[in-house]
């Protein structure tokens, strides 16, 4: 692989990882569900959360930000990518807070641990695992500014 080819997949994966956090945080579940292969596996064990295929994933982001959160923000940073042809390893780390739907508050820390594959529409997520790190679920001080509209589902 060229220098020039391994830049290039390295700017699409990362490119991944922040469609991912923009999907998410716009509830726009079918972008969300498009950024994983057919036969992707998305786990969340902190909230006993595993979507295995794109039609399970579609159906389990909705779930969870429908159900579980009144509303989510959440910053990811770049970690560590590793090529291998086809097919990359890698981890991101993320900060996630904000208010779940029964008025309770959430702050996380946690780190991603990702699989990609390259596909004939570009890098997709074939695996992804949120671990938490850290989490505080103790009031969060602040909330959306009064009159704040949620992103439209």
């Amino acid at each position: 692989m060229s220098d020039l080819q391994a830049a290039a997949d390295r700017v699409e994966i990362e490119a991944l990882r922040g469609e991912f956090t923009d999907a998410g945080m716009m509830r726009d579940y079918d972008r969300f569900a498009a950024l994983f292969t057919e036969d992707a596996v998305w786990r969340v064990p902190a909230v006993g959360a595993e979507f295995a295929c794109r039609d399970a994933i579609r159906a389990g982001i909705e779930r969870l930000l429908g159900e579980l959160w009144d509303y989510l923000v959440q910053g990811t940073h770049p970690g560590v990518v590793r090529l291998d042809g086809d097919t990359a390893t890698g981890r991101a780390y993320v900060l996630s807070f904000g208010r779940l739907g029964d008025g309770g508050s959430h702050l996380n820390h946690s780190v991603y641990h990702d699989r990609y594959r390259r596909t004939p529409d570009g890098w997709k997520f074939s695996e992804r695992v949120d671990e938490v790190l850290y989490l505080d679920t103790s009031p969060l001080a602040g909330g959306p500014p009064e009159g704040t509209a949620r992103p439209p589902e």
